[in-house]
Parts: C-alpha cells; sequence; structure tokens
C-alpha cells in the first residue's frame, strides 16, 4: 500500500513540479505517508449530537458529492445529521424532527434521493424523502411486508451488520473491543463501546461508524483517506 502511495505521490508531485517550474515559482513541499493502521474516534470527541445513542444509521451521498450520515434518534422522531465526508473533520449539521410512529429502520434506496425504511412492531413502511438532504421528510406508503435483518448495499455504505431486534440485544449484551492503534504509546488503549446497536463502513475512506449505547464511534484508516485523496488529486489533474 505504502508503495502505490510514493507512487502515486511521486506521480502528483511532478506534474505540481512541472506546473510550477513553468510559471517560475519554487517548490517547497512535504508529504509524509501516514503509518497508522487504525484511529479509533469516541463520542466525546465528535460533535454533541454524536453523545447520545440512537436507533439505526443511514449514510447518503448528495448530489454535489457531500457524505452526510443519518442518525435516528428519540425513538424515531429526530434525525441527527452529520457531514462526514472527511472522516478526519466530522461536522454536526443540525437534527430534523420527523413525523414517526416510532422507531424505525433503513431498509434500502428507493431511487437516488429517497430510502424506504420500516417502521418496528409491524407499524408499515414510508420513504424518507431526501431531495432537500439537510431538511428530509418522511412520508407513509404502502409497500410489502418485510422481514428479517435488511443488508443495504450502496455506493456510499454498506451495512456490516443490520441485526434483527433479537441479535441487537445479543449485540447489547456482548459488547467487543476496539484498540486504537494510532500512536505506538498507546496501543494498550481499549474502548469497550457498550451495546453496538449498528455498524457501517463508508466504501471509499473506510470509515466504520458504530452506533453504541454510549453514542456515536469511529474506526479510522489513514492509509484508505490518503488513497482516496491521491485518487481525487490524481483525477482531478
Amino acid at each position: 500500500m505504502k508503495e502505490y502511495l510514493n507512487k502515486v505521490f511521486s506521480k502528483y508531485l511532478r506534474r505540481v513540479a512541472i506546473a510550477s517550474v513553468a510559471n517560475g515559482m519554487a517548490v517547497h513541499m512535504v508529504f509524509a505517508v501516514p503509518s497508522s493502521t487504525l484511529i479509533v474516534v469516541p463520542p466525546a470527541e465528535l460533535p454533541a449530537s454524536a453523545r447520545q445513542s440512537g436507533e439505526a444509521m443511514l449514510l447518503h451521498e448528495t448530489i454535489d458529492g457531500t457524505t452526510l450520515l443519518y442518525i435516528e434518534q428519540n425513538q424515531g422522531a429526530r434525525l441527527a445529521i452529520f457531514d462526514v465526508s472527511d472522516p478526519a473533520h466530522i461536522k454536526g449539521m443540525g437534527s430534523v424532527e420527523v413525523d414517526a410512529p416510532g422507531p424505525f429502520d433503513f431498509v434500502s434506496s428507493f431511487g437516488s434521493r429517497a430510502e424506504l425504511v420500516r417502521f418496528r412492531q409491524d407499524q408499515g413502511t414510508a420513504v424518507l424523502d431526501l431531495h432537500k438532504a439537510k431538511v428530509p421528510t418522511l412520508k407513509a406508503v404502502q409497500a410489502p411486508t418485510l422481514k428479517g435483518a435488511s443488508m443495504p448495499l450502496d455506493k456510499v455504505g454498506v451495512a456490516v451488520s443490520r441485526r434483527a431486534e433479537a441479535d441487537s440485544q445479543l449485540a447489547r449484551e456482548n459488547p467487543v473491543q476496539v484498540v486504537n492503534t494510532a500512536n505506538s504509546p498507546e496501543l494498550n488503549r481499549v474502548f469497550n463501546p457498550n451495546g453496538i446497536r449498528e455498524e457501517i463502513t463508508k466504501y471509499d475512506t473506510g470509515t466504520t461508524f458504530l452506533l453504541t449505547d454510549d453514542g456515536l464511534f469511529l474506526i479510522r484508516r489513514p492509509v484508505n483517506e490518503m488513497t482516496k485523496t491521491l485518487r481525487d488529486l490524481d483525477y482531478a489533474n
């Protein structure tokens, strides 16, 4: 991976240097390939609305390329919204109240700017309208009854585990450990998220979002993030 990154860096730097020399500019650049395998970001280091738990999550890419994370909170009554385009700088985008009869799960994409949701306890289905991504609305629809676990796949996010209610309870009773390997002196620093309710991974940066009883945890992969940055630079040039 490092060898690949170095090749891409060299290619990009050559282009920058040629353009700069042609314009009579001096070039002084220093880049470092990240060595960390994982960086764990606990709820305390995220926006305030990420420090409480929720029922479910959804990743959505807007038409301008921004990636938003929605967390269903307050038993389905509210959606907290975050800009997670840059895993190193998660931004809180506020929250919206939605007209939901109770908790629900995100089932699958419903076109490019909507998401089919299923209410728990057999309370029917609805569509989350994302045409106004920062002000989503919930609209009731008629749809076949859906049972069991669902794992929506799209180009933004993949649900690593979308458990049925019984499995969710089992997961809460058997929490996992997450080891932070960001700094060698802290290799023994272990996080114990209580009751993981859902996991979603953002495919391009490899960022994993863990929705737990304690709030939102992030597991960042710096090498993946750098690869994406370089790929974007290479595409732009």
